[in-house]
């Protein structure tokens, strides 16, 4: 009977020692899942604070863009108002064969007379 409450007592402490090893898995287990689960949120709130500013950056951006389109368009349509070099060519030339300065005033022809 000593043998067999031996055997009983061994059996239950193994038992015992059992569930105590799977209850200290199971609680780092669950430790584990709630760093993840912490983990996860972080991450999360950091991913959406990264996605704002994106989006912060890309509105800015087409603003950016828009501004220059608009620049462009005015510029562009600013240039068929600006001569072109042929013109001015053509109209330096004529101020040289014009030379006003050599011209004479009715005045200076007048004591010129006297």
């Amino acid at each position: 009977m000593v043998m067999q409450e031996d055997y009983a007592g061994q059996l239950s402490g193994d038992i015992s020692t059992k569930i105590r090893n799977i209850e200290e898995k199971q609680r780092i287990l669950k430790e584990q899942i709630l760093l993840i689960g912490q983990n996860l949120l972080e991450i999360k709130e950091k991913t959406n604070q990264k996605i704002l500013e994106i989006k912060k950056e890309e509105g800015e951006m087409r603003q950016a863009v828009e501004r220059l389109s608009s620049f462009l368009e005015t510029v562009s349509g600013e240039f068929s108002k600006f001569a072109k070099k042929e013109d001015l060519e053509i109209l330096a030339k004529q101020a040289k064969m014009f030379q006003p300065m050599e011209f004479v005033r009715k005045k200076d022809l007048e004591s010129l007379r006297r």
